[in-house]
């Protein structure tokens, strides 16, 4: 079936009232739970052949964080699919004024190939929970992956409700074609701005979850050995193929020589003398971008790792010494296992710095002074990010996840993903019992108008 079938027979589906009732979405939700769970070790070998993942590491970052998200919307969806009683003003009398959450309908959702369940899945389900269809495409860049997306998906919903898309740029364009009532995408900013482009022509909204360079600020006060062991899990998670993975260092020039000393012996401890032989250490998902990698690496720079193996596509924990802004490896988003690290001793540079460039998805700061800590919180623009951590900040549905600016708009996970895929209508009921004269013509009344001055200012 093509595209325009598929989408012809959702949208059918949809005006049909099929997906409105709250029971309808929970049966498919658990329907969702029992495929992923059956199909758990699939899983993890698709994740092992696309990007070297350990059974463990595609468990809780992909597989656990899946099932977690679709266990929380069935427990909470009722009470997010009801309608809200608000205050109706004096001049409403008599009234109920409410808001109902609706969904938007047929829903297209595009996903990158660097967690290739998690961000296919995890939207899905907040989709799925405030009623919607929903066409899902995955990367071409994780193909076994998207084979095991697209069984997981046809056993749990009829394809009038989510189908599945396999494909690649051919795919992509003939579904950007379509004309859906709300786009999710997770990529690139690139490809995010054609998406935005062609969702214009629509006037589709649309989420895009993208990225950036997301700073790591290593302050003078910072336990030191801790930050390091905290920001080597979070670097060399998945590679560095991580959209929230911390891109660079800004750390404090009475630290930095510290600082490197403990990643240097946290990467030995976690990974090993020689990572390229830790069968739990991921690789590049392609060779496209293991070239492009392997080029932003100064060899004069650095002062750990830099080997790679381009026959497997790994390439080693690097960390480069004395980098400036105006290197290579800090024109672009790295997504990947290289560590610049940039010295600073005045953090009025680094918020005039950080104000010129693009707004970064995430940031993080290691810290124990707590005037320090808030002042970087409240000056800095970002999508969201951690104190003395990294990257976990993103595995809650209790906090939304998102963008802001150039890395993206809009946000999911949990009451916030419901919310996004919702539309609040707002609704006025105004009850027939009795009908207040004062607003028709003509309008002659002194009192009338000495009421309204009263009631509205």
């Amino acid at each position: 079936m093509n595209i325009e079938d598929i989408l012809k027979e959702q949208r059918q589906f949809y005006n049909s009232g099929a997906t409105l009732p709250v029971a309808f979405r929970i049966k498919a939700l658990r329907r969702l739970y029992r495929t992923v769970k059956k199909y758990e070790n699939d899983i993890a070998d698709a994740l092992k052949t696309d990007l070297g993942k350990s059974r463990l590491e595609g468990y809780f970052c992909e597989t656990g964080l899946v099932l977690s998200e679709i266990s929380y919307m069935i427990k909470h969806v009722r009470s997010y699919a009801k309608e809200r009683t608000v205050h109706s003003p004096i001049t409403q009398f008599v009234s109920r004024s409410f808001v109902k959450p609706s969904p938007y309908g047929c829903t297209l959702i595009m996903s990158p190939w660097n967690y290739p369940l998690l961000l296919t899945l995890d939207p899905l389900v907040d989709a799925v929970a405030a009623g919607n269809t929903a066409v899902v495409k995955p990367s071409a860049y994780s193909p076994a992956s998207g084979e095991i997306i697209a069984r997981i998906i046809e056993e749990s919903f009829p394809r009038e409700h989510v189908a599945v898309v396999l494909g690649g740029r051919k795919e992509n364009s003939a579904l950007l074609d379509q004309r859906f009532d709300l786009i999710f995408f997770t990529g690139s900013q690139a490809v995010g701005r054609e998406v935005l482009r062609h969702a214009a022509e629509n006037l589709t909204p649309s989420v895009l979850e993208l990225g950036g360079k997301s700073p790591c600020i290593i302050d003078s006060s910072a336990k030191v050995r801790l930050a390091a062991r905290r920001f080597v899990f979070a670097k060399f998670l998945n590679c560095g193929q991580t959209c929230v993975a911390p891109d660079y260092v800004l750390c404090h020039k009475k630290v930095k020589d510290a600082f490197i000393r403990e990643v240097i012996r946290e990467i030995k401890r976690q990974y090993g003398d020689d990572p390229l032989k830790n069968m739990d250490y991921g690789k590049i998902i392609n060779e496209k971008h293991f070239d492009r990698i392997s080029g932003l690496i100064d060899r004069e720079k650095v002062v750990y790792g830099g080997e790679t193996d381009r026959a497997r596509l790994k390439i080693a924990p690097t960390v480069m010494d004395n980098v400036s802004f105006g290197d290579a490896v800090m024109q672009e988003e790295i997504f990947g296992p290289l560590v610049p690290v940039l010295t600073f001793d005045s953090y009025k540079g680094i918020y005039s710095r950080l104000a010129e460039g693009p707004k970064p998805l995430a940031l993080y700061i290691f810290a124990e002074n707590k005037k320090r800590i808030k002042e970087i919180t409240s000056r800095i623009s970002y999508g969201g990010g951690c104190i003395n951590d990294a990257v976990v900040h993103l595995a809650t549905s209790e906090m939304g996840f998102g963008g802001v600016g150039e890395s993206g708009m809009g946000a999911y996970h949990g009451k916030v993903g419901f919310d996004t895929f919702s539309h609040k209508k707002s609704i006025l009921d105004k009850k027939t019992w009795i009908d207040v004269p004062m607003r028709y013509q003509p309008y002659k009344s002194s009192l009338y108008e000495k009421i309204f001055h009263l009631v509205l200012r």
